[in-house]
């Protein structure tokens, strides 16, 4: 989903143009990008928290030579999930792996074996 997709459901769920939605959806991102900068973290309730880390420089090998490189420290922005994020993200995986087995069932259930010429 694109930010214009985001923008345009909420503006035809709440009954706002597109063009304010857009400015407040806008206004959302940039308070979340510079309370990271300033604060390095943020919390949203029943979402998740951002947290600026810093990760550790480290060596790396170059895929197209195989050479060792050196990559420097640098920060990073991090999410973990708040629990009703993680919950319906569960359940998701839950009902995709009954589909998966229903699916995988049907075709084991229905594959029928053809009987031999000559028997």
């Amino acid at each position: 989903m694109t930010k214009k997709e985001i923008v345009k459901a909420i503006s035809d769920e709440l009954g706002l143009t597109q063009l304010t939605t857009k400015e407040i959806v806008q206004k959302t991102f940039d308070a979340i990008i510079d309370t990271l900068v300033t604060d390095r973290r943020i919390e949203l309730r029943n979402f998740g928290v951002f947290e600026v880390r810093m990760r550790a420089a480290r060596k790396a090998r170059n895929p197209r030579t195989g050479g060792q490189v050196e990559v420097p420290s640098k920060f990073v922005v991090t999410f973990k999930p708040g629990k009703e994020m993680e919950a319906r993200v569960l359940e998701l995986e839950r009902q995709e792996h009954e589909k998966a087995a229903a699916n995988s069932a049907n075709v084991s259930g229905s594959a029928h074996t053809p009987a031999r010429p000559g028997f």
